[in-house]
């Protein structure tokens, strides 16, 4: 599992169809012997127990990442590892790590076993809970990898949409499964997973600790969030990480404005923890971006947006032999369409380094052209651009369990899809007007409602409207402008102001230092004569 644990953001995995795992499943599950635990695996668990008992991050990463991958690729391929009670003997049957020891377990089933059933996603939600519950209220005196702690936090929202998404599809579900996901009603709740969340936040006061840190009182960042003095990194970074996966959650229930809220502690300007682990880094950024379009903040999407794909263009180089490669790709290309469409609503091209621009022409250049004509054509393309880039929506209720059973898993996305392109269709005349203000300091109200063809009380109508979309609310509560102009009325005379981009110097050296440090490594590799 390619670190299917630091890999649950990048997949796009899809629910399996037919149930056939679990032990007394079928299929590849037939041969899989729950009491069999390979010599390889009880040396693998003695050791990541010892060091996890010892505090050694740097060996218990270096298991986690790299030994627990090779050993599911060698033996559990396709079936579950064994079981936690087969591996107690193994771990002095410590209780806190063998649900550590679940959760991975749970983990690499739902990535690789094909059919979970309704009662092993329960019981996965069950060990999450208990392992949260330790976390929480008792003392934890361990140091993990801040990768594991983020992939548990991600991994803990994926199989809550993956689950919300299993049970709104109950066409083909036999009555077995039907009576399963009636005796399961209560987990992974949305409720539930929201709590978690939210106390984890509350109790590791993660909050409190960023504050101190901007007057100097904390050394969170500098420490990448590690407790150097005997202390627990644990509770800190999950209540850390549980932030951005309230941002998540929020983005899946459509509520962008909470989402945007509850990451508003993390100061996503400046390099900070989030950025030490690639998979939360880009999930923070994909799901900004996203809310930060649908709230109509394209300014700060955009500017996010250029930032992660400048990023992953210099540095991709650097994860070409990871196998979550394909799916880091996968995502980039998503954000890319989701710059197309902030730039296509709100053209802001002073915005966006020159290397990634080149690339969004590559890629988008024909359909933003034609998005920007607003006819049946250029909505099409709205419509594949936002369907290829939106999260997995989901429906916080659960459906009705009686017949006829229908499918219920893409209601929440086509709300969302129609909310996008009623938005769309509102700005349909604010490109017209902003192509006409753009060519002018001054122009009477008479005299543009004539080159519109529209009277002057629907010219006004249209101003109106223009100031409104361009125009949204921070999570502060300030109104902000997406616009690169602006402009007001006086005596029936427009007046427009076009706004001053302030450039940063220091970005265009270090370009320029970089061109440069590349030139002078090729000229090194010139063999002269």
């Amino acid at each position: 599992m390619a670190s299917s644990a630091a890999a649950a953001f990048y997949r796009d995995r899809e629910d399996a169809a037919p149930p056939s795992s679990g032990p007394g499943g079928g299929g590849a599950m037939a041969a899989y012997d729950p009491s069999y635990v390979p010599d390889s695996v009880k040396t693998f668990v003695s050791h990541l127990y010892r060091h996890i008992r010892d505090r050694n991050v740097y060996e218990t990463h270096q298991m986690y990442e790299g030994g627990f991958t090779r050993l599911s690729d060698r033996h559990f391929r396709d079936t579950p590892w064994p079981p936690a009670e087969a591996v107690a003997a193994h771990c002095d049957g410590d209780h806190v790590f063998l649900l550590l020891y679940r959760e991975l377990w749970f983990r690499h089933a739902h990535a690789r076993v094909q059919g979970l059933t309704p009662a092993q996603r329960a019981e996965s939600w069950d060990n999450y809970c208990s392992l949260f519950s330790v976390v929480l209220q008792g003392v934890v005196n361990m140091q993990l990898p801040n990768q594991w702690l983020w992939d548990m936090v991600d991994e803990f929202v994926y199989q809550f949409q993956s689950f919300c998404q299993y049970r709104a599809k109950l066409k083909n579900k036999t009555h077995e499964e039907i009576a399963l996901l009636k005796q399961y009603d209560q987990a992974w709740s949305v409720y539930g997973v929201l709590n978690y969340l939210k106390a984890l936040v509350e109790k590791s006061m993660i909050g409190e600790i960023l504050e101190r840190e901007k007057v100097g009182l904390e050394q969170f960042t500098a420490t990448d969030g590690y407790d150097y003095e005997g202390g627990s990194n644990v509770l800190k970074m999950l209540g850390y990480y549980s932030m951005i996966g309230l941002l998540r959650v929020h983005c899946l229930l459509g509520d962008y404005h909470t989402g945007l809220k509850c990451l508003a502690p993390i100061d996503i300007s400046q390099q900070g923890v989030y950025t030490t682990v690639i998979g939360s880094h880009i999930s923070t950024i994909y799901h900004y971006g996203f809310a930060s379009l649908m709230m109509r903040r394209y300014i700060d999407g955009i500017r996010e947006f250029n930032k992660i794909l400048l990023y992953i263009l210099k540095c991709k180089q650097y994860h070409q032999n990871s196998p979550q490669y394909d799916q880091l790709l996968k995502k980039n290309e998503q954000m890319y369409a989701l710059l197309a469409i902030c730039l296509s609503l709100c053209p802001q091209d002073k915005l966006i380094d020159e290397n990634v621009g080149t690339q969004l022409k590559e890629k988008y250049g024909d359909k933003m052209t034609k998005m920007h004509r607003y006819d049946d054509e250029a909505y099409a393309i709205y419509d594949e651009l936002f369907s290829y880039a939106c999260p997995k929506f989901i429906t916080a209720s659960p459906p009705v369990l009686r017949e006829p059973y229908t499918n219920y898993n893409q209601d929440a996305y086509r709300l969302q899809l129609k909310l996008f392109l009623y938005e769309v269709k509102q700005q349909q005349l604010l490109s017209g007007i902003r192509s006409y203000l753009k060519l002018y300091s001054t122009i009477t109200i008479g005299k543009l409602a004539k080159y519109m063809d529209v009277d002057e009380v629907t010219l006004r109508t249209i101003l109106m409207t223009y100031k409104h979309k361009m125009h949204s609310i921070d999570s502060d509560g300030k109104v902000i402008s997406s616009a690169d102009f602006d402009f007001y009325i006086d005596e029936d005379i427009i007046h427009v102001v076009e706004s001053n981009l302030t450039k940063n110097h220091g970005d265009y050296f270090l370009r320029q230092i970089l061109k440069f440090e590349e030139m002078i490594t090729q000229l090194d590799k010139v063999q002269f004569d």
